[in-house]
């Protein structure tokens, strides 16, 4: 039982950690994807690649980056579908991170729940009620704390989800246009 509890412990630190930093990344992604949205709807189709430059200046994120890394190497059109390719692995490894709290959380919780079941049943079987409640209260408490675990994960994931989706998205026509303006 003490290794499911911290194993459980840990990752209801990481699901934590992970809360603290979704707020941070969530407003500066939220600022990002609105400027993006703007800029790309009022795109200039007469100076397109200098409208494109103002995405790139709007952060230090991972994502402006690429964006200055695609204007660098626009006329490249293969090494820019692969930066896109490699951004894609690499939202898919970030997406990765809370699909682990959502699948570990529920099945330590379940561990938890189960191992003390035989003592708390043994408990009650020879009548000792206060080893039998000691016993419940752990199985309890341990599918608390890995559900709770899996919601973090779950609330995380279909936020970057949205957000990574629309990047990609974004990223795809930005090297399309780009591509276009070097033809």
């Amino acid at each position: 039982m003490i290794p499911v509890i911290i194993l459980l412990l840990l990752f209801l630190l990481k699901a934590l950690i992970d809360i603290i930093g979704f707020f941070g990344e969530y407003s500066q992604q939220l600022y990002v994807q609105r400027k993006t949205t703007d800029i790309l709807n009022g795109i200039d189709h007469i100076n397109e690649e200098a409208t494109i430059q103002d995405i790139s200046k709007l952060s230090r994120s991972e994502f402006c980056g690429l964006v200055s890394e695609l204007i660098n190497h626009s006329c490249d059109p293969e090494y820019c579908q692969r930066l896109v390719a490699n951004y894609e692995v690499d939202v898919e490894k970030i997406l990765g991170k809370s699909r682990t709290l959502i699948k570990f959380g529920p099945m330590l919780g379940l561990m938890g729940t189960l191992i003390p079941m035989g003592p708390a049943l043994v408990g009650l079987a020879s009548g000792d009620i206060g080893s039998m409640a000691y016993n419940m209260q752990m199985a309890f408490a341990t599918t608390v704390v890995g559900m709770f675990i899996a919601a973090v994960g779950v609330a995380i994931l279909q936020f970057r989800k949205r957000y990574y989706a629309r990047q990609l998205n974004d990223l795809e026509f930005i090297c399309q246009t780009l591509i276009k303006i070097r033809k």
